[in-house]
């Protein structure tokens, strides 16, 4: 094992945190999530596995393109034995209503990249789906199928892991065109995990592919279905956009570091929700932020701060893991304190989503970040933007 002190942050809300994987459909049209929850305080409960299988190294590798094995053993070396401060399969804590959050990753990340993100919103009281895409993005991921031989279906002995590992463009390929594609797939994605944790809700019996102890059972009628919210990085800020253009469901968005390039025009006047840009001080350019721009609305919400000192990477949870050298070489790491800077981002979020959802909490205490007022945070970007011309009067 790696020196690696660094650990990924435990939540700061009043809840005990558990994690669970659940995967249902044969294929790639099923449903894949980690979901984040509101646990009983289980001490007995193992913390949970960051990474859980080897394929995700290869995957990874191949992402970064290194060679696979030196890739592998780094990946199995340094990040193997990390784990992430949610219990594994602790029971869930009844008696509430929660709000949803469907949580979208960025490009060549997978459905446990963002732990840090989604324990602090478990912590303060959400349930939050991670749910990871298969749309040729993740860096890594898998789904069920029959094997052929056996005539008789149903067994799990009978079904194998088929693995999709992320899709590098080809030089003459259209990557406008690609991205729209998976963009639409990633959108499907988020609301077959609304679907799917609605039936639950209603007391459905979810059939589970994954050999899982977690009783479903009481998460029955804990889900506020007038509370749902959708987040992401990057490209799953992007995903969260084109998900809340095409179902009115999700009440409010917060896109972290949002890639506008897969959004087309036609999605912008039909995202009818308030929707929160929390963005990093060296990642956007002037051309992503005028897209974001042209959501901006006189009678919707929609807020833009700029986190200073902060890079693309501060929002998984990789610029936990490593050491500040490391993290300064590999765009890991901003000048700001990786736990100062996820702390603001997630406060600001916590803030926005008791706006919007009505919740009676007191994340209205980090109002004044919405404002882009406080320590290391600036209203809307840091990026200088052309002058437009003024516009003719009509």
């Amino acid at each position: 094992m790696g020196s690696m002190q660094e650990q990924i942050p435990k939540g700061k809300g009043p809840y005990s945190v558990g994690c669970t994987d659940l995967m249902t459909g044969l294929g790639i049209e099923g449903s894949f999530l980690r979901l984040y929850y509101p646990s009983q305080n289980d001490p007995s409960c193992e913390e949970t596995i960051w990474i859980p299988k080897k394929e995700y190294y290869y995957g990874l590798s191949k992402f970064l393109n290194l060679c696979r094995t030196v890739g592998e053993f780094v990946f199995a070396c340094y990040v193997g034995a990390v784990t992430c401060p949610a219990k594994w399969n602790a029971a869930f804590k009844r008696g509430e209503r929660y709000p949803l959050i469907i949580f979208s990753h960025g490009l060549g990340a997978f459905r446990t990249m963002y732990s840090a993100i989604c324990i602090e919103m478990a912590s303060q009281g959400f349930l939050v789906a991670a749910v990871e895409h298969r749309d040729q993005s993740s860096s890594a991921t898998y789904y069920y199928k029959k094997n052929p031989t056996s005539a008789t279906g149903g067994a799990a002995s009978e079904l194998h892991e088929e693995w999709i590992y992320y899709k590098k463009l080809k030089a003459n390929e259209d990557e406008v065109s690609f991205r729209r594609l998976q963009v639409q797939q990633r959108a499907e994605e988020c609301i077959r995990a609304l679907n799917l944790l609605l039936d639950v809700n209603s007391g459905k019996q979810v059939a589970n592919l994954l050999p899982m102890s977690f009783d479903w059972t009481p998460v029955k009628d804990s889900i506020d279905v007038h509370r749902i919210a959708v987040m992401g990085h990057s490209f799953g800020a992007a995903t969260a956009i084109e998900t809340l253009s095409k179902d009115a469901r999700f009440k409010c968005g917060v896109a972290l570091d949002a890639w506008m390039l897969p959004l087309c025009d036609e999605v912008y006047p039909r995202v009818h929700q308030p929707l929160l840009f929390i963005n990093s001080e060296k990642f956007q350019w002037a051309y992503n932020i005028l897209e974001m721009k042209k959501l901006d609305s006189t009678d919707l919400e929609r807020k833009m701060i700029t986190i200073k000192g902060t890079v693309h990477q501060n929002f998984p949870d990789f610029t936990f893991l490593a050491g500040s050298i490391v993290g300064k070489i590999f765009g890991l790491k901003g000048e700001t304190d990786s736990n100062v800077a996820i702390d603001i981002s997630n406060k600001a979020s916590l803030a926005f989503l008791q706006k919007h959802l009505g919740l009676k909490k007191d994340f209205d205490q980090w109002n004044p970040l919405l404002e882009g007022k406080g320590l290391n945070v600036i209203p809307g970007t840091n990026v200088e933007l052309p002058q437009m011309p003024p516009q003719p009067k009509q």
